[in-house]
């Protein structure tokens, strides 16, 4: 039965012809965050491949479902997308100055590095090992871009590196899992071995030069401990990110290029509050954005849906710009937060039970609506098709806020819209480098069923 089931998918993926290699021409030469060009690390001409046909069959030849099931796993998506995966499920849990550095640089890098990638593939235009040589079989859509270097091994350097950076405890299991990742490529006759060493030593050298350039980013200043003791400002104990609004942002002129107006008396909203009759409906859009993940995993879904996916320029772009939003607006926010000590609900009327436990820092502005504001613009100029789903979504969790009772009203609508503000900002950047993401995911993107 296994047998069975290996010859056919091993039949799926190998009957369509190679495929002309010209997948983003140009994109070596678009504008990097973090690294003065692509050009500036072009990688000299490849060796000749023919000593690596051999190498490549013979892998081939141990073919079986182990094997099948890595190649599966790397073809998932975008070339940074399970390393992306990653980084979102450490970084959402650090209590550290640096998750947000960390998320933010692994985006921006893998795009940096993607970008120098493409500059090298074109300037010597290696055709992939399974254009070469008709033994060698494709496993999985065919790229339609030169083989030199490996972009999921250039992705792979990065995130190695950078994980390995701020998280070293995880260094050795990163470094296993981008091995398998090499040895895949080679496998699925999309790779010569040449290729993913090429990729990772250059997602390496960039990711090391990212880190030295970004090294002084996060707040390292220890806190001196002072809460204000004002009467209606926020009083709990041991406040989350005090410091935050003190990193350096990437594309905001300032942490408080942004800050909203000082918070009104919340005497009538507090009164609206604890009037506020619950429904299933409010409890469960409550519960669902205090525990959802929906911004980052409808990008990825929407980059699938596109088929973005097989366009590794174009989803490292999306990903690093998102997450350089993020990033800021993240800072931005908790700049607010401590600029004013907005009080919570639970704070203002110590009879009040929020539906959710209460976060440990101020309210106003509430991050859930000021990120869900800066997503929502985002995502309407990178998908505008879709621009009234993603505006009532941030509207759904800018109210999720005042339904589970930890935020005021005023809490909620603020964020919402400085979120859009810093969401503006960041599209007037991209557009200013050239970059007119609307117009180009208008264009369908060439796949092949295999």
């Amino acid at each position: 039965m296994k047998k069975n089931l290996l010859f056919l998918i091993a039949l799926y993926y190998v009957t369509a012809p190679p495929l002309l290699a010209q997948l983003e021409p140009d994109a070596g030469a678009w504008k990097t965050w973090f690294i003065p060009s692509g050009k500036t690390y072009r990688l000299p001409s490849p060796s000749s491949y023919k000593a690596e046909i051999t190498q490549v069959l013979s892998q081939q030849k141990d073919m079986n479902a182990s094997v099948i099931q890595q190649i599966t796993y790397w073809n998932a998506g975008a070339p940074g997308y399970r390393w992306l995966e990653m980084m979102n499920k450490l970084w959402i849990t650090d209590t550290s100055y640096n998750g947000a550095l960390a998320n933010m640089l692994l985006s921006a890098a893998i795009y940096d590095a993607t970008i120098a990638a493409w500059d090298t593939k074109y300037a010597w235009n290696r055709p992939r090992p399974f254009a070469i040589d008709s033994r060698i079989k494709a496993w999985g859509t065919k790229p339609e871009s030169p083989s030199y270097p490996c972009e999921h091994s250039v992705a792979a350097g990065v995130a190695t590196t950078l994980i390995a950076h701020f998280y070293p405890s995880l260094a050795d299991s990163v470094n296993r899992m981008a091995q398998r990742l090499m040895v895949s490529r080679i496998d699925a006759g999309v790779a010569f071995p040449s290729d993913t060493r090429a990729g990772f030593e250059l997602g390496k050298r960039i990711a090391q030069k990212e880190i030295e350039q970004t090294k002084d980013f996060a707040n390292k200043t220890a806190w001196n401990g002072k809460i204000p003791t004002k009467p209606g400002l926020w009083n709990g104990k041991k406040p989350m990110f005090p410091l935050a609004g003190r990193n350096k942002t990437v594309v905001l002129d300032s942490s408080s290029q942004f800050r909203p107006v000082p918070p009104p008396d919340f005497s009538k909203e507090m009164t609206e509050l604890k009037n506020f009759k619950q429904t299933f409906r409010s409890k469960a859009n409550a519960l669902y954005w205090a525990s959802q993940d929906f911004w980052s995993d409808v990008l990825t879904k929407k980059i699938f849906e596109s088929n973005l996916h097989l366009n590794p320029p174009r989803a490292a772009q999306l990903y690093a710009i998102t997450n350089i939003a993020a990033y800021d607006c993240f800072i931005a926010c908790f700049e607010a937060k401590y600029a004013y000590w907005g009080i919570r609900p639970d704070q203002y009327d110590t009879t009040y039970q929020p539906l959710v436990p209460t976060p440990p820092f101020p309210g106003y502005p509430s991050g859930h609506a000021m990120m869900s504001g800066m997503y929502s613009a985002l995502f309407s100029y990178f998908f505008p098709e879709d621009k009234a789903y993603f505006q009532k979504k941030a509207k759904d969790a800018a109210e999720s806020r005042f339904q589970a009772g930890i935020h005021f009203r005023t809490d909620n609508e603020v964020g919402l819209e400085t979120g859009k503000k810093v969401g503006a900002a960041i599209i007037k950047k991209v557009q200013a480098d050239g970059v007119e993401l609307s117009l180009t995911l208008a264009k369908p993107t060439k796949t092949v069923r295999q």
